[in-house]
């Protein structure tokens, strides 16, 4: 099928679909894109509860933090098989069967994940998990383009954006709610009855295979498909545990770290020579194409990092309640969704889109600076101005990257391009998760034990505080033992949170660093302008 084909909805194959006579045109093309961005928005929401609850999860599975890179490399690495072999399926299937297919097995990966109870077990279902939400985010926007003519697909992408903004801002107050007020097996459970819909509109509205379409004569490829997983893989695992062997096995993290490159670049170098690759590289060499796609490494590894370390930051470091927490969350989400509609009005009478993305990547660097500043009694009202700042940042750098980046690249080469970019958002989403937990706790660890060192070097303000608490106890009623315990367990809680807020702020600070590093690059280059 190409692009701008019309679609034809009734199909004699599909006797099921008459009652879609009754609607008209512009409504069958609404309901068809709505279901575009709902199928979408399910993998958007589902990963977003995932990463905001992950401390709640990881805890649930008797994990710790270092575990949570693991489990979020196992979803990417599916998902990013996926979207390699996403051309050859789709051909062979046909949309209709191929996106049903892919939402009833990521509905599989949410029940397993739900019913998980070990690590192992967790990292399977993600895994699959992956594999199935792969398909969804660029196949779907593939189709914006090929069922849509040139008249209907900035409506249809206008609403395949909304669908994926609203989605985020769903997801952390739904996962907090969800949690609050049951388990952290919620957070699995809650995202079905949107897969679920969404799978039933893939089997009703979506178009069959076209007669005579076949998938590449290639087959399905699987020996480029394992070497790229076991190189992301590898990389991976050299980045989990970079933590416990840089200093005391460093030639043994060097060595894993090499392997994963040498994988990753014997992949890259098969593509490129291959007659019938999976990742057409050829057709991507667009200096234009390249730059935007650096651009969105930049944009997905800061997004994601500070999506990480938020939850920890608000609920862990600052003692705020977790439904509190969901909804400051939501609330920055909901700065983005407005943030949209405002931009989709003025964005025609703005042809230079590089002053957005600078501005944008300054608001990141000012949020994190504010976010790295709070004291440890800051309460909700304190945090506003910083999820103002990182909602906008969602709006004025993704969405203004997107047109020149693809619009570089010709038509037959845009579904390549996708791919290509959401392999990028995969790998960048994957790493910084990585990243946020391995730095949390290594700095965390150091903190800690920073602080009991200032503590065992000032005994005489130490014992009076410890008088004191100790005082307050035994004046409501508990014997001098159990008051001298439980002024233990305060200076120790006192202590372990504010290493964890200092951490935090630190790790802000380098989200800073790294949006000012984005905003002089995007500065100097001239070709997303």
């Amino acid at each position: 099928m190409k692009a701008g084909t019309p679609w034809q909805p009734l199909s004699p194959l599909r006797v099921g679909m008459r009652w879609l006579r009754w609607l008209s045109h512009r409504q069958r093309q609404t309901l068809l894109m709505t279901l575009l961005a709902l199928a979408t928005g399910v993998e958007f929401l589902e990963n977003i509860m995932f990463v905001f609850a992950s401390s709640h999860i990881v805890g649930g599975i008797d994990a710790d933090p270092r575990s949570f890179a693991l489990v979020q490399a196992a979803y990417a690495v599916g998902s990013m098989l996926m979207i390699l072999k996403q051309q050859w399926l789709s051909r062979r299937f046909g949309y209709r069967c191929y996106l049903t297919g892919a939402l009833l097995l990521f509905m599989a990966g949410t029940v397993a994940a739900a019913t998980s109870h070990s690590l192992a077990q967790m990292v399977a279902a993600r895994f699959i998990q992956g594999v199935g939400g792969g398909a969804l985010f660029t196949s779907c926007r593939i189709l914006v383009n090929v069922l849509f003519g040139p008249t209907e697909r900035p409506r249809a992408t206008r609403i395949f954006m909304i669908g994926i903004f609203a989605a985020s801002a769903l997801g952390p107050a739904f996962a907090a709610a969800l949690i609050d007020h049951g388990v952290w097996q919620d957070v699995f459970y809650g995202v079905l009855p949107f897969a679920a819909l969404a799978t039933l509109g893939a089997w009703m509205l979506l178009p069959d295979a076209q007669p005579g379409q076949r998938a590449d004569a290639g087959g399905p490829a699987l020996g480029p498909l394992l070497l790229f997983g076991a190189a992301i893989v590898t990389l991976q695992a050299a980045l989990t545990e970079a933590r416990f062997d840089v200093f005391s096995h460093p030639l043994r993290l060097t060595l894993v770290a090499a392997a994963g490159l040498a994988l990753l670049a014997a992949f890259l170098w098969h593509q490129w020579h291959h007659s019938e690759p999976v990742l057409h590289l050829r057709a991507l060499r667009q200096p234009v194409y390249l730059t935007g796609l650096a651009m969105y490494f930049v944009y997905y590894l800061i997004s994601n990092l500070s999506s990480y370390l938020f939850p920890v930051y608000a609920e862990q470091a600052l003692r705020i309640p977790l439904a509190t927490t969901g909804w400051l969350n939501t609330f920055a989400a909901l700065v983005s969704l407005g943030g949209i509609f405002v931009y989709l009005r003025v964005a025609p009478r703005l042809p230079r889109k590089k002053p957005l993305m600078v501005a944008g990547l300054l608001l990141m660097a000012a949020a994190a600076w504010w976010f790295s500043r709070m004291p440890p009694d800051a309460g909700p009202p304190a945090l506003a101005w910083g999820l103002v700042g990182k909602g906008l940042f969602g709006v004025l750098v993704i969405i203004p990257i997107a047109g020149p980046t693809f619009r570089a690249l010709s038509a037959d080469a845009f579904a390549h391009g996708y791919r290509s970019k959401n392999l990028m958002r995969q790998i960048a989403s994957s790493f910084a998760s990585a990243l946020g937990a391995v730095l949390l706790q290594n700095r965390q660890f150091a903190v800690h034990g920073s602080l009991l060192h200032a503590v065992g070097q000032r005994p005489a303000e130490t014992g009076q505080w410890m008088a004191a608490v100790q005082a307050a106890l035994a004046a409501r009623g508990f014997d001098a033992a159990q008051a001298h315990q439980g002024a233990l367990v305060q200076l120790s809680g006192l202590i372990e949170q504010q290493a964890r807020l200092i951490a935090c702020e630190d790790i802000y600070r380098l989200i800073a660093v790294l949006a000012l590093g984005a905003a002089a690059y995007m500065l100097l280059q001239r070709r997303l302008a």
